[in-house]
């Protein structure tokens, strides 16, 4: 269903100029923004995928991947069709990306808000994870989903590309827990050609969630032949550790898919050289993902396993109110 949206300018001949991402579309009357599921009508925008969800399902928070925020519970995860980047190697495309002649897929039964809510808290989950696309092109209903979610008692957390507005996270943040933030290269000319997009936003969201009191933890796939160099993973890892070196930095595996289909999956031996980029950068927490093996965190201070992972399922936790059962010292992240 269309519904108006929040946080557009009316511009200058009937255009409506969106504030939500940080495209900043300014949109003529009739057409939609580069997310393809914001139009303008009449000088005001609207958003056309408001309580349509194309995916609703219950999923273990470690598969977001969140490691360090309410290890071992459940996330309802929601999401819509659209995306504000064009990433060939996108592994949820046919939903991502509607309006492409390879499109797939469906809308589900429409969903309002109270009835996300609902259903999560009746499936047993702890969380609302808004996810599988962007969750900034569907703002408005996560914005509301969230709220009512907060006063139920449930944590709000995004799977996001990072390139919304200060505008859109200073709204949202009130609601927001925690952040899954992609950092998928460390150049412009990267982001540009292939995301259609830039370096810079997502840099400042990382920062400035971070600074909202958000719990954040960032994501690198890994591709052959186009961010697999030292020197780029030497890059992300120091600048994650300057934002704080607590955040847990999820360097995953790429497998060939959708437009990349042509390549071959990341070799682990790269994937173990990353990791000590990371550690080296000073990195307290850094996991491989999309390899199969066995993930422990170990405590900063004395080592020992206090979280062991096998695939998504959570199999020791010795943190007590936030320490390390084992030498006292505080662990960083959301915990039960």
């Amino acid at each position: 269903m269309e519904k108006k949206a929040v946080l557009f300018k009316k511009g200058k001949g009937g255009r409506a100029d969106c504030v939500l991402c940080s495209h900043r579309c300014s949109i003529r009357e009739g057409d939609r923004g580069i997310c393809r599921v914001r139009i303008n009508r009449k000088g005001e925008l609207f958003t056309t995928v408001y309580a349509e969800p194309v995916a609703a399902s219950m999923d273990p928070i470690e598969k977001k991947p969140f490691y360090h925020f309410l290890p071992g519970s459940w996330a309802y995860s929601i999401a819509t069709y659209g995306c504000n980047f064009k990433c060939g190697f996108c592994q949820n495309w046919h939903i991502s990306q509607p309006d492409e002649e390879d499109a797939t897929g469906g809308t589900l039964k429409q969903m309002m808000p109270s009835e996300i809510v609902n259903a999560a808290v009746g499936s047993g989950a702890k969380s609302i994870a808004y996810t599988y696309t962007e969750p900034t092109v569907f703002f408005e209903y996560a914005y509301d989903t969230a709220k009512i979610a907060s006063e139920s008692g449930l944590k709000n957390v995004f799977v996001t590309n990072g390139y919304m507005t200060g505008e859109a996270l200073d709204m949202i943040s009130p609601y927001l827990d925690a952040a899954n933030i992609d950092l998928k290269f460390f150049d412009d000319a990267s982001y540009g050609r292939i995301c259609g997009a830039r370096l810079g936003p997502v840099l400042d969201t990382i920062k400035n969630m971070k600074k909202a009191g958000i719990w954040v933890e960032v994501t690198t796939l890994v591709i052959p032949g186009e961010n697999d160099r030292a020197g780029i993973m030497k890059q992300i890892a120091e600048f994650i550790a300057s934002v704080s070196p607590d955040i847990p930095w999820h360097i995953s595996r790429f497998f060939p898919h959708y437009r990349y289909s042509g390549r071959v999956p990341t070799p682990v031996s790269f994937m173990e050289s990353a990791r000590e980029a990371g550690e080296r950068a000073g990195l307290m927490y850094v996991y491989m993902g999309n390899t199969g093996y066995r993930s422990a965190t170990r405590c900063p201070s004395c080592g020992s396993e206090i979280l062991v992972r096998t695939a998504y399922n959570t199999s020791l936790n010795r943190i007590s109110g936030g320490k390390c059962s084992e030498c006292g010292s505080g662990i960083s992240g959301v915990w039960q």
